[in-house]
């Protein structure tokens, strides 16, 4: 593609992608409105995108001018009655009749907010101040043109004047305002500004009036360093916390970076609650902070799910009594709340501890001095001890459990702590060279370490101490994973001469049962096919396990063996030798029944086995204490007889071949009835 042309597409896709994301910002504001409640006429919706655009102007003109002030731009609540706000779809106020929008209280002396209309002179305000949806007539003969107030785009400006050195707030305030509401006329006429400086928000809440905080929280963000929604998120979880528990909430305060000058877009908003517990009569005061806490922590998930707001709502609920203790015993978090907290709520309690803190009227007491002082030592013993607890205990087992589990994995039984180094040296270095001895001497410096932090000859470890043994105990057990790997790979390469030895020998055992003695390496294959396979003795399949196997110690031979071809044999093995045995147990089980003899004596029975030139008598089989004699067997009979055991009868039952055919002739049936007795009986098929 020629190089104009991908940069004509690129520069496209970029076009795309801006208009994407700003319809997705639109999207999000409108969504935004929803969540305050603001629902729009249609024609008012058409409109929405042009006084967004609007908006987005003014907030970078102002912005640009005032980076370092601005902290946030929101769009504010209309002014007038709207079909489904105050009044209802279709309802007309009278004329000459103004109301108040929902949401906003104002109390009485205070001037309502520009763009709203104004309290006519005439009117004396309310003692309680104007409430929302409250009535009053206009001035007589004034007209109030509802359409021009309509048009109005009211936008609320918020200034941090925290760093306002050169003039006062006022004069800042003031100043900003009139440039500021002269930047909205020029970008459209309808914007009318409302500048509100930071410490009025605060002032107002430390005076108890709280109309700035609800007018932010139903306001529409354009512009947020994170003051807005941290106002917005505590005002809305404030009101649910006060609706179900206001008996037991003696202050709700706003505290943290936010007040501290030191918010961003990210920042958690924490929120500090004091619990009423001097008045519990039917639960533990535990009971009640842990009850109340789970509730408020759960009502701050379902306040940021309202609001939209991301920014986790950190709350901290303390109950009355434990927060004086903490004052009176000069708790530093506590008194950074005190200096720092603004009350969204307060009944009177923590505004007092505010002001006398300020007066210096709250000081630590001695015991809290000479606490706070000796904290110092007891944390640096606490590290010091901790530092000896990862020498003496942490880095010893993490060295040494590994290295016995290794031996364990090769088969040897795991030794002593004080052993194990020595057994990993003989059988890991100096026998099978599996494993270098400066890691030996890892474990014997590390076991070394805690025996004399035990003993006392060492009292204490510096960091850089602490910091190789961490080290060397890394080095350590990384080297020995890859033991672990070389042990697997020895066992498993054992564990393949161990099952095709293990299989010749079944093999061998059981053609020794067929009459053949010695069969070389090369034909055993070939001898155990014609002798057991082709005769139908065993399976055929029984042939292909042991080709396999056969083919396995190839692989072996020629360092071919691959892991699953191990776990292959070694399962088609086991099959192999449970039943060439069960084969071998059944033909001998056969052939013994021929070499036995068995004997009845009076009322008891009794047995005679021969096994080559010897026969084994057992004279009473039901005895549990078996008697057993042997004697030597030839054509002369059974002679030579003398004592024997169970032991010596169980290994010829195991190993000696057994006699081929027994006659019983007349001088074996002599030999017998002087073993047994003269009335001796023969019994057959019993």
């Amino acid at each position: 593609m020629p190089k104009k042309e991908r940069k004509r597409e690129e520069k496209q896709d970029s076009k795309e992608k801006d208009a994407g994301d700003k319809d997705s910002k639109d999207k999000s504001w409108e969504q935004d409105l929803d969540k305050l409640g603001i629902k729009m006429p249609k024609e008012a919706q058409k409109k929405l995108k042009e006084i967004k655009a609007k908006l987005d102007v003014f907030k970078d003109e102002i912005i640009k001018k005032f980076e370092n002030y601005i902290i946030g731009v929101a769009l504010l609540p209309p002014t007038n009655p709207q079909p489904g706000m105050a009044l209802p779809p279709g309802m007309q106020l009278p004329p000459g009749v103004v109301q108040l929008p929902p949401g906003i209280n104002i109390p009485s002396g205070i001037q309502v907010p520009p763009g709203m209309p104004q309290l006519p002179p005439s009117i004396q305000a309310p003692q309680q101040g104007i409430q929302p949806g409250m009535q009053f007539p206009a001035q007589p003969g004034q007209t109030i043109q509802q359409p021009a107030q309509q048009e109005k785009i009211n936008v609320l400006v918020l200034v941090d004047d925290s760093d306002s050195k050169k003039m006062s707030k006022e004069e800042l305030r003031t100043k900003l305002g009139t440039i500021i509401q002269s930047i909205a006329i020029e970008v459209d006429p309808r914007l009318a500004s409302q500048t509100i400086i930071l410490s009025d928000v605060w002032q107002g809440c430390y005076d108890g009036k709280y109309d700035l905080n609800i007018l932010i929280s139903t306001s529409a963000p354009v512009f947020d360093k994170g003051m807005l929604s941290a106002i917005k998120i505590a005002e809305v979880h404030k009101t649910m916390v006060l609706k179900k528990f206001e008996r037991y909430i003696v202050s709700y305060v706003l505290a943290g970076s936010l007040i501290q000058g030191k918010a961003t877009e990210k920042s958690d908003v924490d929120v500090f609650i004091v619990i009423d517990d001097t008045d519990v009569k039917r639960m533990t005061r535990a009971e009640l902070k842990d009850k109340l806490r789970a509730i408020i922590i759960g009502m701050a998930i379902e306040a940021g799910e309202l609001t939209g707001i991301k920014n986790k709502l950190n709350v901290q609920v303390y109950i009355l009594t434990d927060f004086w203790d903490s004052i009176r015993e000069a708790n530093p978090i506590i008194f950074t709340f005190l200096r720092d907290g603004v009350p969204f709520y307060d009944r009177g309690t923590f505004m007092p501890w505010k002001q006398l803190l300020q007066m210096g009227r709250i000081r630590p007491s001695q015991e809290a001095i000479e606490m706070y002082m000796n904290t110092g030592d007891q944390i640096l013993k606490r590290v010091n001890f901790k530092l000896k607890e990862i020498g003496m205990e942490d880095t010893f087992w993490a060295i040494l459990t590994p290295s016995q589990a290794a031996l364990m994995l090769y088969g040897v039984p795991p030794p002593t702590p004080k052993e194990t180094p020595e057994v990993m040296r003989e059988l890991f270095v100096n026998k099978l060279g599996l494993i270098e001895e400066e890691f030996v001497k890892i474990l014997e410096h590390n076991i070394q370490v805690r025996k004399d932090l035990e003993h006392g000859t060492l009292n204490e470890l510096s960091g850089k101490e602490v910091d190789d043994l961490l080290k060397d105990a890394d080095r350590y057990l990384k080297r020995l994973n890859k033991l672990f790997e070389q042990i697997q790979k020895t066992k498993q390469e054992e564990s393949m001469i161990h099952v095709y030895e293990n299989v010749v020998t079944m093999i061998r055992d059981a053609l020794k049962l067929e009459g053949i003695e010695k069969v070389n390496d090369a034909e055993i294959v070939k001898t155990f096919e014609n002798v057991l396979i082709s005769q139908g003795k065993i399976p055929v399949k029984y042939l292909r396990i042991l080709n396999s196997i056969i083919d396995a110690k190839k692989d072996y031979d020629a360092q071919k063996l691959t892991k699953a071809e191990v776990e292959k044999v070694k399962k088609d093995s086991e099959a192999f030798t449970r039943f060439l045995v069960e084969h071998m147990q059944r033909k001998r089980g056969r052939d013994l029944d021929r070499a036995r003899i068995r004997v009845k004596h009076g009322d008891r029975m009794g047995e005679v086995l021969f096994f080559g030139n010897n026969a084994y008598i057992i004279h009473d089989v039901d005895n549990e204490d078996k008697e057993i004699s042997v004697a030597d067997f030839s054509e002369d009979g059974l002679v030579h007889v003398r004592k024997s055991s169970i032991e010596e009868l169980e290994k010829a039952v195991s190993t000696a071949s057994l006699s081929p055919k027994v006659l019983i002739q007349e001088k074996l049936f002599e030999n017998l009835k002087g073993i047994f007795g003269k009335d001796v009986e023969i019994m057959l098929n019993y």
